[in-house]
């Protein structure tokens, strides 16, 4: 797997949980050590793929994340905002 798989990977997941599912931005940004993966959706979509005290958010990050230890590809961070 490659970074750019974990990109793919986070795209799909986040895109079964929007209305608008071509809205969907995901950019990778490296800094330093750290790889971000940035998630961009529309503001009314938001909600939904944060969930109730960001649990969906942070099952998003956990299956990143151990995507990216699994693979040896470094620290991984998935920020989300709204277009």
């Amino acid at each position: 797997m490659s970074k750019l798989d974990l990109v793919e990977l986070t795209k799909t997941l986040v895109s079964n949980l929007v209305n608008d599912k071509d809205s969907v931005q995901i950019n990778l940004i490296e800094e330093d050590k750290v790889k971000i993966i940035q998630v961009l959706v529309k503001e009314e979509d938001v909600a939904s793929v944060i969930g109730k005290r960001g649990s969906i958010a942070n099952a998003i990050r956990t299956l990143v994340q151990a995507s990216a230890y699994i693979n040896k590809l470094g620290s991984v961070r998935v920020n989300i905002d709204s277009l």
